[in-house]
């Protein structure tokens, strides 16, 4: 079994839930505030670790009192933190998120994790059958060296390009699965795409995007399910009906099982299945990295259907 390693952002995301989401200069009230662990590369992380893979984070945190809380619940979940610096440069990262009617939106604050670097993925024991995952909530010249550390070692590298922006070709050219959303497929793909266009629409996008003709581009779509463009095969897997309670996180538990899927030597279409089954458990519970379900619980609701 290969092992997964994800270089990303380490938050503490603060959660006020609320009614209805606040419209532009207006304020509501809100019923509670939650702290819960969270940022994109260590929801990832949590996600992959819970479900069986050995997983290493590479990130940055402050010095700070969310900084020592986030490093105690990562080691907690199994994760080796070797690669995880505490700084006193700047702050953790911070993520300000307002759920209401099972939705959510996010103003992230990087901190610590804007100062993630080349030197701190250089030293990465990245071995042949490894998996490499990053997302963009660090910054790009550091996922581009992590990735050129990952494919001369022979391991497979695995970009979420979220939040959203645009990446220069020579990044592209450095992944071998692309995982994203409709919306930010268009916005890398230069064209417009939402929630209501048909698969072949999307598949169509994908294609022009490809970096190179074996790249695997996945495109989540929530429940509607997943489309993956895998070098020239279609694949596609069915979306799950479930009452969501928080969609935080959801996006990153995908990543996460889909990455400790290929290190256990999955093929993509199984391990596409799994990981949005996984996907569809964290979205029924509140937070990001404590939502994310463990190996028995995915394979329970796989065996149910």
């Amino acid at each position: 079994m290969g092992r997964v390693f994800v270089a990303g952002s380490i938050n503490m995301d603060v959660v006020a839930t609320a009614d209805r989401h606040p419209r532009l200069g207006e304020t509501v009230a809100g019923k509670q505030v939650l702290y819960f662990p969270g940022g994109k590369g260590a929801n990832q992380a949590v996600a992959a670790s819970r479900l069986g893979a050995r997983t290493t984070l590479i990130g940055r945190l402050g010095k700070d009192s969310f900084g020592t809380e986030l490093k105690a619940f990562l080691r907690s979940q199994g994760i080796d933190l070797g690669y995880v610096q505490q700084t006193a440069d700047a702050h953790t990262g911070t993520a300000i998120i307002t759920v209401a009617e099972a939705d959510n939106t996010i103003v992230v604050i990087p901190g610590a994790n804007a100062l993630v670097d080349a030197d701190d993925v250089s030293v990465v024991p990245l071995l042949e059958g490894d998996v490499a995952v990053s997302q963009f909530e660090i910054p790009l010249p550091a996922i581009a060296a992590f990735f050129q550390r990952a494919r001369a070692a022979g391991a497979t590298t695995l970009l979420n390009p979220a939040p959203a922006q645009t990446m220069p070709g020579e990044l592209l050219a450095l992944v071998d699965i692309l995982v994203l959303n409709e919306t930010e497929l268009g916005l890398l793909a230069g064209t417009e795409l939402s929630d209501g266009n048909e698969a072949a629409r999307i598949i169509d996008v994908a294609r022009q995007l490809q970096g190179r003709r074996d790249q695997t581009i996945c495109v989540t779509l929530g429940k509607r399910g997943v489309l993956a463009l895998a070098g020239r095969e279609e694949i596609s897997v069915q979306g799950r009906t479930v009452k969501a309670v928080d969609t935080t996180g959801a996006g990153d538990c995908f990543v996460g099982a889909l990455a400790a899927q290929l290190a256990d030597g999955a093929t993509l279409r199984d391990a596409l299945t799994f990981a949005n089954a996984a996907a569809s458990i964290s979205v029924q519970r509140m937070g990001a990295g404590p939502s994310m379900p463990t190996a028995k619980e995915v394979a329970a609701v796989i065996d149910a259907s």
